[in-house]
């Protein structure tokens, strides 16, 4: 679990950090956009004023093994002795990829496939996250695409070693990426709570996620507060902690086939399905329970989430997310996101089966209950 700081102008907390790490070299990885209109260049730059920085911004949102491979290439040629990431999910998970793919040796498509075990120790890194969403600065998993089709790599080494979680660099984050990043964070949260992987610690940090999520998402989306902004950063970080212990279900794996080919953004095409799949394990039966905790537990446990969701019923409970989806004007409807025909649909299917995630869902899920869940999103 990495060190964290927490809290506006948290980010002067680095100073203690380069105090401590000595670094004479740090390899910055950053997202283009939201570095400086974050206001996190302005703050960084003060802080590491007389240190040898090498940025690197050279790659795509939704990272990529071929961008990875740059990445690798340049910190080798570098040699850093500190990594700070700065940015949203996708940078935070390139300099976490980059940092402990870039000291193994081999092919870092193999240990991305599982084909070569990860070993040698990377460099200190410093996660600065600039959007409230996946609560990459403390997992210990990394999302990397080959082609169209998304992995993990997951391993203890890939977690930073510090995480600084400043709100005041969500400030200025557009309408869009809030909602998306946020509902991100409240599916994380929700999917952990459900999770076959769930323990008493990860179901607290959800409770916690989902209680300063929910009322804070609205406000953050459409007049945002410096309050409410900072719930949203909390709510994400600690999302992340509960994943971190739990993995994310069956949402998470439809989500990725939805953004590799038709282009949604991660947290709007995970909360897609989020309303459904409420339902749908809601009304788990002795035949389809798949917690190894029983029917009875997994039953006890949809009831309480539907308690912090503030709602009576199932029913109720996916209404209320629609209508937030509503509210923070996030497409619900499959064919306004050109992803409607029988063919998207079953693209869908084929590709958000992911072994690990689906077999994570309290209930069993199988292609047909998830034809009819797309179905009814069409």
């Amino acid at each position: 679990m990495p060190e964290e700081f927490f809290g506006t102008g948290s980010v002067v907390q680095l100073r203690k950090i380069l105090e401590s790490e000595k670094p004479g070299k740090i390899f910055l990885v950053f997202g283009k956009g939201a570095y400086e209109k974050s206001g996190a260049e302005a703050a960084l730059s003060q802080l590491l004023a007389g240190i040898d920085v090498f940025r690197f911004s050279d790659f795509e949102e939704n990272p990529k093994i071929e961008d990875v491979r740059k990445g690798i290439e340049q910190f080798r040629s570098f040699e850093p002795d500190l990594v700070l990431a700065c940015g949203g999910g996708s940078a935070l998970d390139m300099a976490k990829s980059i940092n402990v793919l870039a000291v193994q040796e081999g092919d870092p498509l193999d240990f991305v496939l599982k084909k070569k075990e990860i070993i040698r120790s990377p460099k200190p890194l410093v996660a600065v996250p600039t959007t409230a969403g996946t609560g990459a600065e403390t997992t210990h998993f990394a999302v990397i695409y080959a082609g169209k089709t998304k992995y993990s790599l997951a391993h203890p080494f890939v977690s930073p070693k510090y995480s600084i979680v400043d709100p005041q660099f969500t400030f200025s984050l557009p309408a869009a990426i809030t909602a998306s990043t946020g509902m991100d964070a409240l599916a994380q949260a929700i999917e952990s709570f459900w999770s076959n992987k769930s323990t008493e610690e990860s179901k607290g940090y959800a409770r916690e996620a989902i209680s300063l999520i929910l009322p804070n998402l609205a406000v953050a989306v459409s007049a945002p507060t410096p309050e409410a902004r900072g719930a949203m950063s909390k709510g994400a970080h600690v999302a992340g902690k509960a994943i971190n212990i739990s993995f994310t279900t069956a949402c998470h794996a439809i989500s990725y086939p939805i953004t590799s080919y038709f282009g949604v953004p991660h947290g709007h095409a995970v909360a897609l399905t989020l309303p459904g799949m409420i339902l749908f394990n809601s009304e788990v039966d002795e035949n389809t329970a798949n917690d190894v905790r029983g029917l009875d537990y997994v039953k006890n446990m949809m009831q309480e989430l539907l308690g912090l969701l503030g709602a009576e019923d199932a029913v109720v409970a996916k209404e209320k997310l629609e209508r937030l989806m509503d509210d923070i004007g996030l497409e619900r409807n499959l064919s306004k996101l050109g992803a409607g025909s029988a063919e998207s649909r079953q693209l869908i299917v084929e590709h958000g089966f992911n072994p690990e995630r689906v077999k994570n869902n309290p209930r069993i899920l199988t292609a047909e209950a998830l034809r009819f869940i797309l179905k009814e999103i069409t």
